[in-house]
């Protein structure tokens, strides 16, 4: 999730990405492979959480231009506890290593962390977040695997307010046109987008279908799609490494192919979110796997998008089956070295309320974490695809739950990535992966 433009209330703070980058990776992205109980902050304990004052929220770029609008009705509500928005840059690679960079040096500046799911155990094991106070924290009603994605050792280190599955977005119009239904399979799909490039002339020279396939985090996303669409897992339900089952090969195997053959176009391999968004909107794709936040982009009528009315959203295919999401969102935490923790649990609240979580997906289709608002009347009319969402994330697999996930998924994205690159043979490339995780996962 990327958020951008800003109020006259918003600072923002800018610091040297490579430098952060740097740092991060000398400090070896924190912490060995097996689990251990964290040492973090105990609320009770803890003077700052009696303590009330200007924070900061950080995040990344905020492309939805919401965040100002949210900032703006906070900050005027709590003039002695004005909220700073630090923002990061776009790529989930660079946050982590900024947010990093902070704990290790012991950074007071930044308070209320915005983290992806999958950083949950890294952080809290390594003592960069503090366990939050439950009695303060109502998680009543929020969809469980949310609730999930934010604890570790059972106790809740991230507060849902985010969440997040991946749909396909597809041209209604040329499907319709060509008489195609939307795939389940991806065998299915390259089939349509045969079908279609055959019989609609606007679509001859579209391309069928990418995702997100440059070497970060969105590959590692795409690629566990892939394979646990397939039959496979790249860990299993005890985080034991399975890379290398006949299963998850086959899902490696049919991205390197779609690759190969140009179902998905050469230039996706440099694609994050954004830039496979915009070839969607500017009728570049017949189909697309992306977040739902795009869904209110592609559909406005200002005339940045060549698609908006023109387009909806399916269940992702696969490989051998309907497709399986990998667990996206994000969630907030508070940094163990902040200052006015009192303050931070109020605007996490404020942030995760069900009012302001419906305003929010009203004005950006950003997934919300509570259960109801996918039945809420006046989302469901707004936007029809909240019940393919709502069962996205509820049938979706997290990524790897595991303390040293920087290094984890750094693996993984080597393995795809020479692998869609045509440098490595899927099985070996799934072999030489196996071996990694097996020596950064310590059961």
């Amino acid at each position: 999730m990327s958020f951008a433009r800003h109020s006259r209330r918003l600072t923002i703070a800018a610091l040297s990405t490579s430098a952060l980058l740097a740092l991060a990776a000398c400090g070896g992205g924190g912490g060995g492979g097996g689990e251990a109980a964290p040492e973090g902050s105990d609320p009770a304990a803890d003077p700052a959480y009696e303590a009330r004052g200007p924070i900061s929220y950080v995040a990344g770029k905020d492309t939805s231009g919401y965040l100002a609008t949210e900032l703006e009705l906070w900050n005027s509500e709590h003039p002695d506890e004005q909220v700073t928005f630090i923002e990061l840059p776009d790529n989930a690679d660079q946050q982590r290593a900024q947010m990093i960079q902070n704990a290790q040096t012991q950074g007071s500046e930044y308070t209320v962390l915005n983290v992806d799911v999958v950083w949950t155990s890294e952080f809290a094991a390594n003592g960069w977040i503090d366990a939050l106070p439950e009695d303060q924290f109502d998680l009543t009603g929020f969809l469980q695997p949310t609730v999930d994605s934010g604890t570790y050792f059972d106790k809740l280190y991230t507060m849902p307010v985010y969440s997040d599955g991946g749909m396909l977005y597809y041209r209604t119009d040329w499907l319709e046109a060509a008489g195609v239904e939307p795939p389940t399979t991806f065998d299915e799909m390259k089939q349509a987008c045969a079908t279609i490039k055959a019989e609609v002339e606007e679509a001859a020279d579209a391309d069928c279908y990418a995702g997100q396939h440059q070497k970060y985090e969105g590959l590692t996303v795409n690629i566990a799609e892939a394979v646990d669409s397939a039959g496979g897992h790249l860990t299993d339900d005890s985080g034991a490494p399975t890379a290398n089952t006949p299963e998850a090969v086959a899902g490696m195997q049919w991205m390197a192919d779609a690759f190969a053959d140009g179902t998905i176009p050469e230039e996706a391999i440099t694609w994050q979110e954004e830039q496979g968004r915009q070839a969607f909107q500017d009728g570049s794709l017949i189909f697309h796997r992306n977040w739902p936040y795009v869904y209110t982009l592609a559909n406005a009528e200002d005339g940045s998008s060549e698609v908006a009315g023109k387009f909806d959203v399916a269940p992702l295919p696969g490989v051998a089956g309907p497709g399986v999401s990998s667990l996206g969102g994000h969630n907030f935490a508070i940094s163990k070295f902040a200052e006015n923790k009192a303050t931070a649990v109020d605007f996490i609240n404020f942030m995760a309320s069900e009012d302001e979580m419906k305003k929010r997906t009203a004005a950006t289709s950003n997934a919300p974490a509570r259960e109801s608002l996918y039945s809420d009347p006046e989302l469901t009319a707004e936007f029809p695809y909240l019940e393919v969402l709502k069962a996205s994330i509820e049938t979706a697999r997290p990524r790897p739950k595991v303390v040293n996930y920087g290094d984890v998924t750094l693996a993984i994205q080597d393995a795809a990535y020479s692998t869609i690159q045509g440098q490595t043979e899927p099985q070996a490339a799934m072999d030489t992966l196996q071996t990694k995780l097996e020596d950064l996962i310590q059961q």
